[in-house]
């Protein structure tokens, strides 16, 4: 299995959570010790070798678009619309960039804060069909997207799931054979009545249920954080600070 060259990333959503930060522009655009969520992402992909990044848009996407451009990144970024970002969750945003997943690919949430080795760890991680990054830690909330993992392999991912050993930071590696039972999944899922309100980590948590091959790889003591509450900004910059410019890692 070769490194993938695409990384989508999944930003469309406005991040009700965080208003009035996000009043007038997405999450990912927040700022974080200088640099936006979304630049830290991009320049973190960038000096991990990815070669390009896809960007699913929806709420301010102009204001997406201008970011990027203010960039001036040597990997070249494309943007794509999701119409419906206000009546859907991201497994619909995965459905828009279907064709994107045509190879090995990789797929990050635009709330997923990640630092140094992050990446570089997804990306050394032994071949699968699909790689979820996960972490380990003492306890954990409501909000966690759970993970249950027995000797290396994804049991069961969800946020109400009953049994669980770890958290999913939402960055995931899919070889091409993943990557086409991932989207035929999203299809799937698409034809349910409830198909729309349904997260795409639900897709993974079916297609490992099913017998697909589904492993992990741990980032413990590796820094990442999740942008959802207004306290997480304050925890994410004081977590960011340190880092640096990537563009020179």
């Amino acid at each position: 299995m070769t490194s993938p060259n695409r990384a989508i990333i999944l930003a469309a959503g406005q991040g009700k959570r965080l208003l009035p930060l996000t009043e007038a522009r997405p999450k990912c655009l927040i700022e974080l010790s200088g640099r936006t969520l979304l630049a830290w992402q991009l320049l973190r992909l960038q000096a991990a070798g990815v070669q390009e990044a896809v960007i699913v848009t929806g709420f301010r996407a102009d204001a997406v678009e201008a970011e990027v451009a203010a960039l001036d990144l040597k990997m070249p970024v494309r943007l794509v619309f999701n119409p419906f970002y206000t009546v859907s969750d991201n497994t619909a945003s995965c459905w828009i960039v279907r064709q994107e997943f045509d190879r090995e690919v990789m797929i990050l949430n635009g709330d997923t804060l990640f630092g140094p080795g992050v990446a570089e760890t997804l990306l050394g991680a032994p071949p699968a069909d699909i790689t979820v990054t996960i972490d380990r830690k003492p306890a954990y909330d409501a909000d966690d997207m759970k993970v249950l993992t027995e000797n290396g392999r994804l049991k069961a991912i969800g946020k109400t799931i009953e049994a669980y050993d770890a958290e999913s930071i939402g960055f995931l590696r899919f070889s091409k054979a993943g990557a086409a039972k991932f989207i035929a999944g999203v299809e799937r899922v698409l034809q349910t009545p409830e198909g729309l309100r349904r997260w795409y980590l639900s897709v993974i948590d079916e297609l490992a249920r099913s017998g697909v091959d589904v492993k992990v790889v741990s980032v413990e003591g590796l820094d990442w954080g999740e942008m959802d509450f207004p306290q997480d900004v304050e925890n994410l910059t004081r977590l960011s600070g340190p880092w640096g410019d990537p563009s020179v890692a």
